[in-house]
């Protein structure tokens, strides 16, 4: 039966959050507040957090960033990941990825089906590894950053989790 094995011993993980949007600052970014608030009661650390604009070279310049940095083991990043011409968000990552992991954004989608029905398929949600930096992009709502951090990161990002989370591979992310 999947769930928290009470056995089995938290891990603090560092993550960081960037927003993507030509529009949002600090003042009022509501999905990057979404998802620190929801990190840090889980137990997480706040490694960083930046707003970046709509721009391919910018996202690629701050996740590459992020993986080089050892104290930061995840990045979420918010917004960009629509189908209108300045979403390029899932392209900057993909640029980054070493390894694609599909089942998240099919998860997400799934998960967000339930809240938003059909109108789920204008997400393009996704995430990957670089290195040993797991990355997920998520949309930049309020609600999507809420189903995919209660649905999905929570449990996946808790060492406790059962049958399995990605906290007990990322000792083997950067073997060979």
């Amino acid at each position: 039966m999947a769930g928290i094995d009470p056995d089995r011993t938290f891990v603090s993980l560092h993550i960081a959050v960037l927003t993507v949007s030509d529009t949002r600052t600090a003042a009022d970014d509501r999905s990057g507040d979404t998802l620190v608030a929801r990190l840090e009661a889980a137990g997480h650390q706040l490694a960083a957090r930046r707003i970046v604009p709509d721009d391919v070279d910018a996202i690629i310049s701050q996740l590459r960033a992020w993986v080089a940095d050892e104290a930061v083991q995840v990045v979420l990043t918010t917004g960009g990941t629509g189908i209108t011409g300045r979403d390029i968000t899932p392209e900057a990552c993909s640029a980054v990825f070493d390894k694609v992991i599909p089942g998240f954004g099919e998860l997400f989608r799934w998960q967000s089906y339930r809240t938003i029905g059909s109108s789920t398929i204008q997400s393009r949600a996704i995430a990957g590894l670089a290195g040993t930096t797991l990355i997920f992009a998520l949309p930049g709502s309020t609600g999507a950053c809420k189903d995919a951090w209660d649905g999905i990161l929570v449990e996946q990002l808790d060492a406790r989790f059962r049958p399995c989370n990605f906290v007990d591979l990322m000792p083997r992310l950067g073997e060979v």
